[in-house]
């Protein structure tokens, strides 16, 4: 379970392999720390077989953990502050994502999805002219690898990476110029998967959680 992030990481497996590696260890371990109780219960194990039960029961917790918490998840994996007229990713295209990436363009049918799931994702809109709003949004990506950032269109383009898995999600993100102020749209795409687990929805309001702080902290 421990060397399956790394060697995705380090790019020596691919993710589906990784996964498998990661989820058939789990189940190997859950299955060693049953044997160590079922020694344990005859009394015929030791601190060995105590610290061996410990660490499998923890390795089998790890996946099942994440099974529970993405329960209520949809199966989407692109999420957008704009599901009507979600931001368009230009500088981030096919030979930046690779050839095996999920599709760029966004899917429609993600929409309703997101809006049950997820109806705290929403766009910003800042009290502030569009190029100070840019300034404090490019500040905000703070951790990610930035692409392309175009204050004259009002467009962020990066790439964020999930720990230890290394997986790559591409954002894109959109100011536009309204009646006192400026809209901030946001969108997160994972290039794998099917799901995203809500990875994509937390990034989003965390971004947007730290723009806000920004502003308030501008105005002070």
């Amino acid at each position: 379970m421990l060397l399956a992030g790394p060697l995705l990481n380090a790019g020596l497996i691919g993710w589906q392999l990784a996964l498998g590696i990661f989820a058939g260890a789990a189940v190997l371990a859950g299955i060693g720390a049953l044997l160590c109780l079922w020694r344990l219960l005859r009394r015929r194990g030791g601190l060995v077989t105590v610290i061996a039960a410990a660490a499998g029961i923890a390795a089998a917790t790890i996946p099942i953990g994440t099974v529970m918490m993405a329960a209520d998840k949809p199966a989407i994996n692109d999420i957008s502050t704009d599901t009507a007229n979600p931001p368009v990713f230009v500088a981030i295209d096919a030979s930046v994502r690779g050839p095996d990436a999920n599709p760029i363009e966004y899917n429609p049918a993600f929409a309703p999805e997101q809006s049950r799931a997820y109806p705290q994702i929403r766009p910003l809109d800042l009290p502030l002219p569009r190029d100070q709003a840019f300034k404090l949004a490019l500040r905000a990506c703070k951790g990610w690898d930035i692409i392309a950032s175009d204050a004259e269109q009002g467009r962020i383009e990066a790439v964020a990476r999930v720990p230890w898995w290394g997986f790559r999600d591409d954002i894109v993100i959109r100011l536009t110029s309204i009646s006192g102020g400026t809209r901030v749209d946001i969108r997160s795409k994972s290039r794998v998967g099917e799901g995203d687990l809500g990875v994509n929805a937390r990034r989003i309001s965390a971004w947007l959680d730290r723009l806000a702080a920004s502003v308030r902290k501008a105005g002070t």
